[in-house]
């Protein structure tokens, strides 16, 4: 019990550590360059507290549940040797923490109401959400399509540099032929994807796949699957756009 909470106290001290140049910044424009007092100062104060609770949490529920979980999983799928089912389980993972992120969910909303508002074409609100879906289906296939590639990288070996140069080579063939509305999005949805649910599973699925693979290295071939995770996305969706 009093590890438990030495541990909690020490993330709480972490989160307060890592908001403060946040805040540090927001109160010194507001206070000496826009010389304004905060608006519902209350609501903040309660807000900022709200957001040290929920990080501290979350970090130690990262550290309890999702990173061993993740790396468990991974090593079992391993230990069997059946890359079938591996590859299954990297695409699953991809695209389901995929299509429920958050960040994810608000970008391809907000794409579809600009999209109806500013792009000359008129869009009711059903065809606004099939819009948004399909979007964001696109984003999470593509999330899993890049799992599988980069557990097949980690199985071979192969170097991840190739994978990055080629890729982002083949991002600016498509960013040419693409309609410009869509290329904003594009490059905007490879980000989104590394948020809170995708990055925790994805980085331990690598580790554990290297660690428990002979020959391989966690340090160098446990990390690089966000990179992937990062990258297909934006592909995906400026192909999507240029078909759509």
């Amino acid at each position: 019990m009093l590890t438990s909470l030495s541990s909690l106290s020490r993330m709480l001290l972490g989160s307060i550590r890592d908001l403060a140049p946040i805040i540090l910044v927001i109160a010194f424009f507001q206070i000496f360059v826009l010389q304004q007092p905060f608006p519902n100062i209350e609501r903040v104060l309660i807000g900022l507290v709200l957001v040290l609770g929920g990080l501290t949490l979350f970090i130690q529920g990262l550290e309890l549940g999702v990173f061993p979980f993740g790396e468990s999983l991974a090593e079992r799928f391993a230990e069997k040797g059946n890359v079938r089912w591996l590859l299954a389980f990297a695409f699953a993972l991809g695209f389901g923490t995929t299509i429920a992120e958050p960040a994810l969910i608000a970008v391809a909303e907000e794409a579809a109401e600009v999209r109806a508002e500013f792009a000359g074409r008129s869009m009711s609100e059903d065809e606004q959400e099939t819009y948004a879906l399909a979007l964001r289906y696109t984003v999470a296939v593509s999330v899993g399509v890049a799992l599988v590639l980069g557990v097949f990288r980690i199985l071979k070996g192969w170097p991840i540099q190739w994978f990055i140069i080629g890729g982002y080579l083949i991002i600016v063939g498509l960013t040419g032929i693409a309609p410009a509305d869509i290329i904003g999005v594009a490059y905007d949805s490879g980000g989104v994807t590394t948020s809170t649910i995708t990055v925790p599973l994805v980085t331990a699925l690598g580790i554990g796949l290297a660690t428990v693979i002979r020959g391989r290295n966690p340090l160098t071939d446990g990390f690089g699957l966000i990179a992937f995770a990062s990258l297909t996305p934006i592909m995906f969706v400026l192909v999507f756009g240029t078909v759509t």
